[in-house]
Parts: C-alpha cells; structure tokens; sequence
C-alpha cells in the first residue's frame, strides 16, 4: 500500500502516524548477493523453514491442483518427503467427505521452525483460496526430536471467518505467542495464545492490513489479471519479527507500504481493539512484496514481485540486492542457522489463474542467496 495522503489520514483518523522519510529504491552498487539452486518441485511451492540443525521444510498449497503433498521435509540431494508422516498429507479435496480436516493438512500455506525444537504448519484450509472447510483452519505443532503432532490449534469462525486466509506466521521471543497474517477478504492480524489455543483478531478491516485501491500488480510489464479482469487482491501477507521481538511488521501484497506495530500492543489481551489501531505506525514504501524477513544484522528482505528481484531495507532505505529472471514472484524467506537466506519462488504469476494455457501444476525452485555484501 502507498504512503496514506494527508487527506485519507483525516477520513481514517490519526491512527497511522508515519515513522521515517521515503527512500527511492536503488541498485546497489557492487553487490554480488546471487541464487543458488536448493531444489526443484514439480508442484508449486510457497512456505519454506529451516531448523536449528539445518533440516529444511516446505508447503505446496492446494490452490489449482490436489497437490499431493501439502508439508514435506527436503532432503540434501533436493527429493522430498512427506512431514510429519504421509497420513497427514492424505487430505484429497475429492475425498473431503471421508476425512477429518482437523486431523489432516487442507491447504497448508506457510510453514515455520521455531527456537523450540518445533516445526508449526499454518493452515487455511480453503483450497484454491475459495471456500473455507469446516473445521480445518489450524496451527499445527510438530516436534522435530519425535516428528509427532504435539498440539493442533483449531481455528473457530470468530479468528478464521468465511473468506479468510491465514498466511503466515510469526512467534514471539519467548514461543508464549504466534502471529498470523490474513491476507483473504477481510485483512487482519491474529494473535494466538499458544499454551490455551486461544487466538484474538485484530487489525479486522483496518486500513493497515487491506489492499491498497489504485494498486495494479504488475509481471513481465503488464498488469497481472485472470481472464475475467480480476487482479491480484491479497490482502495482509508479508510478516516479520524484528530481531529483538519489539516490533511486528507486515504489508498486503496488493500495496506499497510497510507497517509495524509494538509487540507490547498486541500482546496486551486487555488493551482494547481502538487502541491497538492508534499504536500502527507506518514504516514507508517496499513496493508491492510477498514475503519479507529479518536477518541477523537487521537488514529486511523484501520480495518484489513485479521485478523478479530481492531488495532490502536498511536504516530506512530501500535498494535491490539482487535481480534474476529464475525468480518468478519470490514468495517466502527463512534464515539457516548459520545466517544463509532461503527463498522459494512460487510462480503466482504463471499459474492458470492467469494464465490458461498453463497447466494446474507448476514446477518451482527453492534457492539460497550465496554471498550476501555487507
């Protein structure tokens, strides 16, 4: 979303109050930051995390195909293998009469290690981001000593309404707190209580977490449309944590701006929902992005999926760290342990949403950025 005019903070009140100068992004000079292929999957791939002791994890979703696997944990020669076991990948849209959504994976969108020992898998549950199943949207809890289920939280339609989709995920300093984008109909935030399951919704409609009007994406130059003239309309998607837990940051894909709030304010069960609007504060322009992600130094990464590029936002301005035509819409980021940065890229672009000639399953690419300046 752009920066708000002076004119749009009067009508939405002084709820976002703007933090730093706009930068131009710019080339950076030098860099010799370039990809390096992890994997190749034969299906389309968004999530991806990488734990303490380096396994590496990814999601296919089910959006235009009944992907066989929804999370599978990569092997080191780039096969992969359903996680935690192939009974909770067995979900099959044809079949959804016949099985438990609550027990199996339905349209996983994102998964992530966290400092625990833990892989947790976030899951809509709304195949080709249409209707909502019944009893699937859920974080699932994965411990990855045993590889078992440890917990699975339910999302009720209070958190996860009809016509929403819970995107990614982020957890607190101290693993009390997970925060979930929701980029569906209705943007917001979702702030879940891991030890009781229990999860507040915020941000619901704010203008912060929505698509940005008068924001038309663009790929290979052109404005990205199905062939009934709908665009790109995701709404909060982006999220990241701040490398000291103060500060929470996300944007919508369909806008320009990057917003963040204090932790403290989301974390606060008892401070009302008008005031947690009042504390969002408005960071400035990344341009449209998917995925974003903080690395050891500070630096942000940003997806630019109109450019087929990484940026990175450092003490408040905004360059491309690197540019490349295999990086067809960069979806997600995840940080190795040894500080190497992982990004898949999805394809959105060329799926056959878009594109009809394409057929419903799409190979995509994990990679990691090699040489990263500092």
């Amino acid at each position: 979303m752009s920066l708000l005019k002076s004119t749009f903070a009067v009508l939405t009140g002084a709820c976002l109050r703007s933090m730093v100068s706009e930068q131009s992004p710019s080339k950076q000079p030098g860099a010799q930051a370039r990809l390096q292929q992890v994997a190749e999957f034969d299906h389309q791939v968004t999530g991806v995390t990488v734990a303490r002791d380096g396994r590496i994890f990814v999601n296919f979703p089910r959006w235009t195909e009944d992907a066989p696997v929804s999370v599978a944990e990569v092997a080191s020669d780039g096969s992969i293998r359903p996680y935690p076991d192939q009974a909770w990948n067995a979900w099959r849209n044809a079949k959804r009469d016949e099985m438990d959504p609550g027990q199996h994976f339905v349209c996983v969108q994102s998964v992530v290690a966290d400092e625990q020992g833990n892989l947790w898998a976030l899951d809509p549950a709304a195949p080709a981001q249409s209707t909502l199943v019944p009893g699937g949207p859920k974080l699932v809890k994965i411990d990855l000593a045993s590889n078992a289920v440890k917990q699975v939280i339910a999302f009720d339609q209070t958190a996860a309404p009809q016509g929403s989709y819970l995107n990614d995920v982020r957890f607190s300093s101290d693993g009390r707190l997970a925060y979930i984008t929701d980029s569906g109909a209705r943007g917001a935030l979702l702030v879940v209580d891991l030890a009781s399951g229990k999860a507040r919704r915020l941000l619901d409609g704010h203008p912060s977490t929505q698509p940005e009007k008068g924001v038309v994406i663009k790929t290979d130059g052109k404005p990205l449309r199905r062939p009934d003239g709908r665009g790109v309309e995701f709404a909060a998607d982006g999220i990241a944590l701040s490398p000291d837990g103060k500060y929470l940051y996300w944007q919508a894909i369909k806008g320009r701006t990057l917003y963040r709030i204090a932790t403290g304010a989301l974390d606060d069960a008892a401070l009302p929902a008008k005031s947690v609007e009042d504390k969002v504060e408005t960071v400035g322009e990344n341009g449209p992005a998917d995925g974003l992600l903080f690395d050891r130094h500070g630096r942000m990464y940003i997806s630019a999926v109109e450019e087929n590029a990484i940026k990175v936002r450092e003490d408040g301005k905004v360059s491309v760290l690197l540019q490349d035509s295999r990086l067809r819409w960069p979806d997600t980021f995840a940080l190795g342990p040894d500080g190497t940065v992982y990004v898949t890229s999805s394809r959105i672009m060329d799926m056959h949403w878009f594109k009809l000639e394409n057929p419903p399953a799409l190979k995509t690419t994990l990679f990691r950025i090699e040489a990263t300046p500092r």
